[in-house]
């Protein structure tokens, strides 16, 4: 079920897709099961069975695709891409300092306005949140 309010969507369908996203490699595409039996016969595209996948905040593990095995950590084939004529900013994953586990989402959503509003400015190039989201938990030298 999804429901709207103010313009954003919510619901079970969204927070997996949202979750999806940020498992995914940069430039790749994971899609659920569903999505992936809905496609069936519709599209001709070659998705590879990345298995169940275990989600955050989703009860139950999801069995997750991968668009021609580009998600999920495997390395995109072909040339690197240019480096961006601009300045390069990347916003890293806060730390939930309260010790209350719920709060997590606050420290994500930080970084994600933050990450938005920064997008917004012409001249800077921003790193994606999946990007940038590996350093969670590592120690910064």
């Amino acid at each position: 079920m999804v429901a709207q309010s103010d313009g954003d969507l919510y619901g079970d369908g969204v927070n997996i897709a949202a979750r999806l996203e940020s498992i995914a490699h940069p430039g790749g595409i994971a899609i659920s099961a569903k999505v992936h039996d809905e496609l069936q016969g519709k599209a001709r595209f070659v998705f590879e069975d990345c298995g169940e996948q275990s989600l955050k905040n989703v009860a139950r593990p999801v069995r997750v695709y991968a668009l021609g095995g580009s998600a999920l950590g495997a390395k995109a084939i072909g040339k690197p891409l240019p480096l961006p004529d601009k300045p390069s900013i990347a916003v890293l994953p806060f730390t939930n300092m309260s010790g209350d586990p719920e709060q997590e989402y606050f420290a994500d959503g930080m970084a994600e306005d933050i990450i938005t509003a920064l997008s917004r400015v012409r001249w800077l190039f921003v790193i994606a949140r999946n990007s940038a989201s590996h350093t969670r938990g590592a120690p910064l030298t």
